[in-house]
């Protein structure tokens, strides 16, 4: 008898799900404790494996999509098997279908299918703008990478689309030629709507994307895509093994996840799944080599010294205005930054820190090879101690009720060229300074370069946000919602001081924490400052 596989609930706060890759695909065999596909959560991407064995006989939701806990994933049972009232019944028990219903639902599904098939040509497929983040609506192509006449193998960039969180390269998983592009270099459309065509070169598809709609073309292609995401996960194609930057590596999307989390370049990880797949095991058993560390760095360099690109010439005397597209990062910071602002009552608090010790502990720490920390390291490393000893500012706004976060994920304000990103530091209370300084380099670096996957920049529940660098004393930041508070860094300073009842040269620092008044009470917040201000002041008391 066949089995209906749902959605599956894995995490605690889990209310959806999105199917990264699937590993089978309809007609494939399944064993007990066979992984049937990745599945990205609001934490995690994690592997799903099969309870139970037969064949797989449907597939619900494809790869890239996204639904509710519990929606259908799957269907499992012997082959050949008829599946018409499991389908019918949707998400409903099938013995709860009315029999009546069935037949006409069988026939609707028999009859719809081949009506949706004959119009794609043989061996046409429709790419739709993928959702490449848990809340992207829409995407900007921005750069593609492939044009019509190509070759595209499984594996190949196609595009480079810009979400509101990151640039991220968009992969193909099928092979042919690139027929149609449907969205071109620099326009907005939403998620489903008609990226490319991809089939045999020469074949006739005009009509096609004059007649596609989200979910009508796409549903006809959905066979094909069947047939051919769970092979390009598995499989390295020759075509895909060099890219225009070097290299392609095949990963599984856990182990990407595992990989960031720790730091590690893939680049440096040999594979051991099917064709030199990088799986979770590889990621874990991993051991960084001092030579593969230092071969990268002459590459760094080398991007640094690009020349910048020349000025626009203003004749002196006229008038000149420059009219700069918003991306689709400017629109979504926008669109949140009034939301925070507008909905959320802040208020601030400010406070002023002697840096005098923490710069000799910087001194002696930095003096231990291999070792660099920054000041905003340490404050980082504060500011997890202090959240744990005041949870409420660790803590979310809800309608009906306050969360509060006994674990601890601080994010970090990165200034990068389109504006303004947030990378997440996970756990960060567990972290040592040096892991810490290590994190925040890496991240930042990638977030600089585009590089950084959405996963990297979700779960904050802390902000904070430095302009020191930039010699700014004093400022007040937006709350990143839906944390309820963040702490903004200003620059160190030397300035005349009291110590002791007398005047002496110090430095200090000014700290200002923007609250939510929803969910943190001024004395609150001051409490947490007063905490914040002595792990600083005092940094050996952040080994206590």
């Amino acid at each position: 008898m066949a089995i209906k596989v749902t959605m599956p609930r894995l995490s605690d706060t889990m209310t959806e799900g999105t199917v990264a890759t699937w590993l089978k695909k309809v007609g494939d065999k399944v064993s007990e404790g066979d992984i049937l596909a990745e599945i990205e959560t609001d934490k995690a991407t994690m592997e799903f494996e099969s309870f139970n064995e037969g064949t797989l006989l449907h597939i619900g939701i494809q790869a890239g999509e996204t639904a509710p806990v519990d929606s259908l994933l799957a269907i499992i049972g012997k082959e050949g098997e008829d599946i018409s009232a499991l389908l019918a019944g949707g998400d409903a028990p099938a013995a709860e279908a009315p029999k009546a219903d069935a037949p006409a639902a069988e026939a609707k599904t028999e009859t719809a299918a081949p009506a949706k098939a004959a119009e794609l040509p043989k061996g046409v497929i429709v790419v739709t703008m993928p959702r490449l983040s848990d809340t992207m609506t829409e995407g900007t192509v921005a750069t593609w990478l492939k044009k019509v006449g190509d070759t595209v193998a499984e594996g190949d960039i196609l595009a480079e689309i810009e979400t509101d969180k990151a640039t991220m390269e968009f992969e193909s998983f099928n092979a042919g030629t690139l027929l149609y592009i449907g969205i071109q270099e620099g326009n907005t459309a939403p998620v489903d709507s008609l990226l490319a065509i991809i089939g045999p070169a020469g074949t006739d598809i005009s009509g096609v994307a004059d007649n596609f709609t989200a979910g009508g073309a796409a549903t006809a292609s959905a066979p094909a895509a069947e047939e051919k995401a769970a092979p390009a996960a598995e499989k390295a194609p020759e075509a895909a093994a060099e890219t225009s930057n070097g290299g392609r590596i095949l990963a599984s999307p856990l182990a990407k996840k595992i990989a960031s989390d720790k730091g590690i370049q893939l680049s440096q990880v040999k594979g051991s799944g099917e064709n030199g797949r990088i799986v979770k095991s590889d990621i874990e058993n991993f051991t960084p080599s001092a030579q593969a560390q230092t071969a990268s760095v002459p590459a760094a360099k080398q991007e640094a010294s690009a020349p910048a690109a020349p000025k626009v010439f203003v004749p002196a005397g006229e008038v000149y205005t420059e009219e700069i597209k918003n991306s689709q990062m400017r629109k979504i910071i926008a669109k949140r930054l009034a939301e925070s602002l507008f909905t959320a009552p802040h208020y601030n608090l400010v406070i002023e820190v002697s840096m005098d010790e923490a710069m000799q502990a910087r001194t002696a720490i930095n003096s231990v090879p291999d070792t660099k920390v920054s000041f905003n390291d340490m404050v980082i490393k504060a500011c997890a101690l202090a959240l744990k000893k005041h949870p409420k500012i660790n803590s979310q706004w809800k309608e009906d009720a306050i969360i509060i976060n006994h674990h601890v994920n601080i994010g970090v304000a990165v200034a990068v060229e389109d504006g303004l990103v947030v990378p997440v530091l996970k756990f960060t209370d567990a972290m040592s300074l040096s892991q810490i300084g290590g994190s925040v380099r890496d991240l930042a670096g990638r977030a600089k370069n585009k590089k950084l996957g959405p996963q990297e920049m979700e779960g904050s529940t802390f902000t904070v946000s430095n302009l020191g660098m930039f010699g700014i004393t004093e400022f007040n930041s937006i709350i990143n919602q839906p944390n309820s508070a963040i702490l903004s860094v200003g620059a160190i300073v030397e300035k005349p001081v009291v110590k002791n009842g007398q005047i002496v040269v110090g430095n200090t620092m000014m700290l200002s924490l923007a609250c939510d008044h929803r969910t943190i009470d001024g004395a609150t917040g001051a409490q947490f400052l007063q905490t914040l201000k002595q792990y600083i002041e005092s940094p050996v008391t952040m080994l206590a």
